[in-house]
């Protein structure tokens, strides 16, 4: 083996590789913000909606778990295309990404919310809170802070999902190491400097994300701490 290592070229596309890494965290947040938000609301459609509407979200969960991602973008961005509907890449990865981590969400809370104790909306409703209301200040809450742990998982893994975007030819981080590799010749290098900034973008989304649940659940975080003394 007489393969000698050099980084030493990597220093001119640094600019490329940052404008890939802001590229991913810009696809990261919006679709996981936004999956977030669907999921939450197939989530109570689920469990608290009607037959007919559970049965919709059902189907809809169960479409997008069952089909791979890579499936389910190169029909938004090809499939579209070829009836006359041109989703440009960044769009097309971020509706793909949007929709999976809502399916995803979807089961996470729904899980949390069938842990709350029927008890707690009993006594909610005998203090005459409506039935959002018991949803917004009691299941909810309660729901997504048991839940959060999974949550953190399931949203590192969609992060790193955004590297299948690169299929579509989106701009993002893998696509740009695929370029610079195909430039170089030099796989080894360039791929081991993509994993290092994929694990500090692991590693960021977590911290953002405790950041998050110690603002949002400060009783937890004084739990926890009055567990360690």
């Amino acid at each position: 083996m007489d393969y000698g290592f050099d980084f030493s070229f990597l220093s001119g596309f640094w600019p490329d590789l940052l404008k890939g890494t802001w590229l991913s965290i810009k696809m990261s947040a919006l679709s996981l913000v936004l999956g977030f938000l669907v999921g939450v609301a197939l989530a109570v459609a689920r469990t608290e909606g009607g037959n007919f509407l559970k049965k919709i979200a059902a189907a809809f969960v169960d479409l997008i778990r069952n089909t791979p991602l890579v499936v389910q973008t190169f029909w938004l961005f090809f499939g579209l295309a070829a009836i006359q509907i041109r989703v440009p890449a960044f769009y097309a990865a971020i509706v793909a990404l949007t929709i999976n981590t809502s399916a995803y969400t979807c089961e996470i809370v729904r899980a949390g919310i069938d842990s709350i104790h029927k008890g707690q909306k009993e006594a909610a409703a005998c203090l005459s809170l409506s039935k959002g209301q018991i949803l917004g200040y009691i299941v909810l809450p309660q729901a997504v802070e048991k839940m959060y742990p999974a949550l953190i998982s399931q949203f590192v893994l969609m992060m790193l999902a955004t590297s299948i975007m690169s299929q579509i030819s989106a701009q993002e981080l893998t696509a740009i190491g695929y370029q610079i590799q195909s430039e170089t010749f030099r796989g080894f290098e360039v791929y081991l400097v993509i994993a290092v900034i994929y694990l500090f973008l692991s590693w960021l989304l977590r911290l953002v994300m405790n950041l998050c649940h110690d603002l949002a659940f400060p009783r937890k975080k004084r739990m926890n701490e009055s567990s360690k003394k």
